[in-house]
């Protein structure tokens, strides 16, 4: 294959919903660097339920090559002329956007805002399971719940992350224990539980009976805070119930049905978070991205975080992002899921 081309694997329909994605081999054009674009060389990636609603958004009359795979960890082999973060050779991490091409190719252009240094202490694959979830957990914890970063500020303050063993949060406990809350996690499986709790969270509940005598059996009348990973219509009546007045609700996927009533009756605030937002819109602090990953990075190498890895794929191949994606849609799956080249 020459060097001014590239292996993309991308898929042309969108399938069905019930199955991996028709994946292909495909030699592209390499791209070029411009502007505030890194050219990385992609050493690993990891797959998201963002890549399965991707596919599943995709029209039938569409025929054009969709490359999905948001996160990626490799090496900088290019930049644009306006770029000033991160030079040749450089390790880094990071999850790209979802109005620009994905990651699940040889070489991706990336803007460098929303870029990070690839922790020193983890190798290219334990690095690819962290940007995305991490963004999310980090953007919805310090940002739209307004947790305060110190330690001392969260005494006897509690927040409840629905889904503690999935990928989100996964990483969702570990920075919540590290700002100093106490951590209830729901997971209703053993495996999920012993993860949940191997993370740092304080109690578990399952999600599949009532919140409320849960909690009373642990000694909690309530909480400050709720971070939902799971399907907010759901579980919104439980949420209602044991949110705290005044107390904060952030969920990373949409509400279509309206919210209880009771959160007007205690003012409690519910928000989203979505961590395309800043890249997709270009917003003025594009960059706190970058700022993320790097304490992301820090927290890492200082032994404050770990790699929410779980599964790992080499190479990169089509037979190997079917079973990746085959094993996320089963919904069961802990932690992250990682595939490392070459690509072949």
């Amino acid at each position: 294959m020459s060097s001014e081309t590239m292996k993309t694997f991308g898929f042309y329909k969108p399938g069905s919903k019930d199955e991996a994605m028709d994946f292909q081999l495909v030699e592209e054009e390499k791209p070029t660097a411009a502007g505030r674009d890194l050219l990385v060389e992609v050493k690993a990636i990891s797959v998201n339920p963002t890549d399965l609603r991707t596919r599943d958004g995709k029209k039938e009359d569409d025929e054009s090559l969709t490359v999905v795979g948001r996160d990626v960890a490799g090496v900088v082999v290019a930049t644009g002329d306006d770029c000033s973060y991160f030079n040749v050779g450089d390790e880094v991490f990071y999850a790209g956007t979802n109005n620009r091409p994905g990651g699940q190719s040889e070489f991706h252009l990336v803007d460098e805002r929303i870029v990070g240094r690839k922790p020193a202490s983890l190798d290219f694959a334990q690095a690819a399971a962290l940007p995305l979830t991490s963004i999310t957990a980090y953007e919805a914890l310090f940002e739209r719940l307004g947790v305060s970063k110190d330690p001392s500020d969260n005494t006897g303050t509690s927040i409840l992350i629905l889904g503690a063993a999935g990928g989100v949060g996964s990483i969702a406990v570990q920075i919540a224990k590290l700002a100093g809350l106490t951590v209830i996690g729901t997971a209703s499986r053993t495996e999920t539980v012993e993860w949940a709790k191997d993370r740092g969270a304080d109690h578990t509940i399952n999600h599949h009976e009532e919140f409320g005598p849960q909690l009373e059996n642990l000694g909690i009348n309530g909480v400050d805070y709720i971070f939902c990973l799971n399907s907010p219509d759901e579980h919104m009546a439980e949420m209602a119930k044991v949110i705290l007045p005044q107390g904060k609700i952030c969920s990373i996927l949409p509400a279509f049905k309206p919210l209880d009533l009771a959160l007007f009756g205690k003012s409690v605030t519910f928000v989203y978070e979505l961590m395309y937002t800043r890249s997709v819109f270009q917003t003025a602090d594009m960059v706190h991205q970058h700022m993320m990953l790097n304490d992301l990075a820090d927290w890492v190498d200082d032994n404050k975080i770990r790699s929410t890895m779980t599964q790992h794929f080499s190479p990169i191949s089509v037979e190997n992002l079917k079973e990746a994606y085959t094993n996320l849609l089963t919904g069961k799956t802990i932690g992250k899921i990682v595939l490392e080249g070459p690509f072949e």
